[in-house]
């Protein structure tokens, strides 16, 4: 018996090796007919024996290429068309997309062993790829992926790379970056003037880098700064021509093995290093490593990523086994990506370049992650994982979510897929709001929709709100822990009421104060406030976050009056003058919001403690403060109250009132520090007691979100003690808890309140 039938496959099936892999079962089963890329995923025609098909059809799901994804087959009858073969034919570009644009991966170790295989063609080539790694994403000009929308599409195939593309049985067959020393892109290495210097460039540059020099390297999605991990004169060389003095740098090494002997590794963090998304992976630096201290100065983790392109491979080795590699753009500024500027951006920081030929169309930052309670925890999501789409049961087609003002990402939906863009970083400079239009502009056409409706933050400053005006569409505005909160119930499948304990640095509040210690209670269409810090000034507004000082000044003296400016000025004496200033800014109401996030709170015990007066980076105060914490202790909880007013109020009078007596007492600063960690967990922990001790028929489910769940002890300690009060406990492992996974809840709340227009 015959048969013949259409098979359309969705989801991640382009630039995986899908077609060759089709064509390979298809020779298997002895059918015929065709396969072909077009904008709705891949669509195969198959005749033959009606066994064989069925066998077909039951194999393709089960067998698919590591790096596919299928989220939908869709098999239908069709007439015979008496094919002779089966064939891979060219890729149809009309109508509308519904692709899964590929992700970039890292170079597989087949590839490896090629490259380091002094017989083979492609013996240390710093481009080499196939099917199961490579580029994707960001040569990617228009879709389908094929190579003539790509930036590969002015390099012709040599006759040796022709044959292996063209090769159903090649694991190169249709690998659209497919390259050869012979054709493909190459490297140099270049002077500060341009000039190039002679010589193998990658072996030019280890030497240069060995020596203490700092080289721009172009990688797979932008520019990165390199220089040896292990010379503390060259790392703060490098800190101070960046004018980034103490941030943490990111580091490359060489292997598994120089990773393991550098930090304490886990097994699920091995895995997360060589997966083929090769992230960033926080983990705790061992005692005495070859790691020059000003890496991550006064912390005890560091960001370690492996080499993830053949270049980075070659680069390093035994002589060079770890380096630097940190974004070379500017603080605050999109990735560098194009040659010309990284050469004048760079001009007063890189000694060398070392560049290559092959452009880079979006640029895109390293993914950073860490491991919790065994599972994954993005603090960014970028290269690796963007822009691989999540799954929702809500119809969100036409909708955009615009994220936050701080770590932007904004997202699309597209029937039940929700596509978060890549990081795009503060949208304070006009440089920032470029890179977003660009990539929200590219990353609209691929999708296929022209969005009908747009959700935007609460905060009327937001530049959000600017972008979302020059477009035809509904706005909604969602506010920021609102949106965090069902982010987190989203990627959980959480979908009727629930609990939501947000820990965030700040918020627009419905009542026009910035939130951020937040419990919440409802779903995507609307929620309540139970409960929140009590509100405190912030003098001189945003240069509090900056100056962490401004804000314990707030604190001190809302609690204590007089007598709280009094031990102000006892504790930051160089700043007596400044700290009149300010209690006459907070009595007049001048330029003094009033706040209640734990993201300042932490700012000002740091302040107080001395650890962080001034932050030089994002959350430097609270991350240098956590570092006191050893997350194996359970520490002491400081007094504090909880009072009702028109909600549950969190007052931390006695907190404070406690933590001075200590100072005082001269306690060690890891005690003060451990026991106002705990204290926050205990307030929060006791203000969800208090919620359902009042709302008795409540559903028992919590979710964590804001910027503060990055804290580890935090986190576990709440995890352990909401679980005692019968509350099932979920955290973020798809997107981040910060600001970064905005968008998502922001498009959820969007798609609730369709019908609805706020502007």
């Amino acid at each position: 018996m015959q048969k013949a039938v259409n098979i359309t496959v969705k989801g991640r099936v382009q630039g995986v090796g899908f077609r060759p892999f089709i064509f390979a079962l298809a020779q298997r089963y002895q059918v015929k007919g065709t396969v072909q890329n077009n904008m709705d995923g891949v669509f195969i025609h198959i005749e033959g024996d009606a066994y064989a098909v069925d066998q077909f059809i039951h194999s393709l799901p089960m067998e698919a290429p590591r790096l596919s994804r299928i989220d939908e087959i869709i098999v239908t009858l069709a007439q015979w068309q008496a094919f002779e073969h089966f064939s891979i034919i060219p890729s149809e570009r009309t109508g509308s997309s519904s692709l899964v644009i590929p992700i970039d991966t890292a170079v597989c170790e087949d590839c490896l062993r090629e490259m380091y295989d002094p017989d083979d063609r492609r013996y240390r080539y710093p481009f080499i790829n196939c099917t199961q790694c490579g580029p994707r994403y960001t040569i990617i000009e228009q879709l389908p992926y094929d190579r003539p929308f790509t930036s590969m599409r002015s390099f012709q195939m040599c006759e040796r790379c022709a044959k292996e593309y063209e090769d159903p049985m090649n694991r190169r067959h249709h690998a659209q970056p497919i390259a050869c020393p012979t054709c493909g892109p190459s490297v140099a290495l270049l002077k500060r003037d341009g000039q190039t210097v002679q010589g193998d460039a990658i072996q030019q540059a280890k030497q240069y880098i060995r020596a203490g020099a700092i080289v721009a390297v172009k990688g797979l999605g932008g520019y990165h700064l390199a220089c040896d991990a292990t010379n503390e004169q060259a790392v703060q060389q490098l800190r101070m021509r960046k004018r980034r003095p103490h941030r943490p740098l990111a580091i490359m090494a060489a292997s598994l093995d120089i990773v393991e002997q550098l930090c304490h590794v886990t097994a699920e963090e091995k895995q997360l290093f060589i997966s083929p998304e090769a992230p960033i992976v926080v983990v705790k630096k061992r005692k005495n490593t070859m790691i020059a201290p000003s890496v991550a100065p006064g912390l005890q983790t560091v960001g370690v990523m492996l080499p993830y392109t053949p270049l980075h491979h070659l680069l390093l080795d035994d002589r060079l086994p770890v380096v630097v590699m940190t974004s070379a753009n500017r603080s605050g500024v999109p990735m560098i990506y194009e040659d010309d500027q990284a050469l004048r951006d760079l001009q007063g920081i890189a000694d060398y370049f070392l560049v290559h030929n092959r452009p880079i169309v979006h640029p895109i930052d390293d993914s950073v992650v860490q491991v919790e309670n065994g599972k994954i925890h993005f603090i960014r999501r970028a290269r690796g994982f963007v822009p691989d789409p999540l799954e929702t049961k809500y119809d969100v087609h036409e909708i955009v979510a615009l994220g936050g003002q701080q770590k932007n990402v904004f997202a699309f939906g597209r029937h039940h897929q929700i596509f978060l863009g890549p990081h795009i970083g503060d949208l304070e400079h006009v440089e920032v709001v470029e890179h977003f239009q660009r990539e929200y502009e590219h990353l609209r056409t691929w999708m296929g929709v022209t969005p009908k409706t747009i959700a935007v933050d609460l905060h009327p400053n937001y530049e959000t709100w600017n972008i979302a005006k020059q477009w035809n569409a509904d706005i909604v505005a969602v506010q920021h822990h609102h949106a965090h909160m069902v982010s987190c119930m989203e990627e959980n499948h959480i979908h009727s009421s629930c609990f939501g304990l947000i820990l965030d640095g700040t918020g627009y509040g419905e009542d026009g104060h910035i939130w951020g210690f937040e419990l919440l209670y409802g779903n995507a269409s609307q929620y309540k406030r139970l409960g929140h810090l009590t509100y405190t000034p912030l003098p001189g507004g945003e240069r509090c976050i900056k100056e962490p000082w401004r804000t314990a000044v707030g604190m001190l003296g809302h609690y204590f009056g007089e007598q709280g400016y009094a031990l102000a000025e006892k504790r930051f004496t160089e700043r007596a003058q400044e700290i009149r200033v300010l209690k006459q800014m907070i009595e007049k109401g001048l330029h003094s919001p009033l706040a209640g996030t734990c993201g300042r709170l932490f700012d000002a015990v740091s302040a107080f403690l001395y650890v962080c007066t001034h932050s030089t980076y994002d959350g430097e105060a609270a991350v240098r403060l956590s570092e006191f914490i050893d997350d194996t202790k359970i520490y002491k909880t400081y007094p504090f109250q909880i009072k009702k007013q028109d909600e549950w109020e969190i007052d931390l009078a006695e907190m404070w009132q406690a933590i001075w007596e200590d100072v005082e007492a001269h306690e060690q600063v890891n005690i003060i520090a451990g026991r106002f960690h705990e204290t926050v967990v205990q307030a929060s922990v006791e203000l969800v007691r208090l919620a359902l001790q009042q709302y008795p028929t409540y559903e028992r489910n919590i979710v964590l979100s804001g910027g503060s769940m990055h804290n580890r002890y935090i986190v576990k300690r709440l995890r352990q003690e909401l679980s005692k009060l019968g509350l099932c406990v979920y955290t973020h492992q798809k997107v981040p808890c910060n600001d970064g996974g905005l968008a998502l809840g922001q498009l959820i709340i969007a798609a609730h309140r369709r019908d609805r227009v706020c502007v």
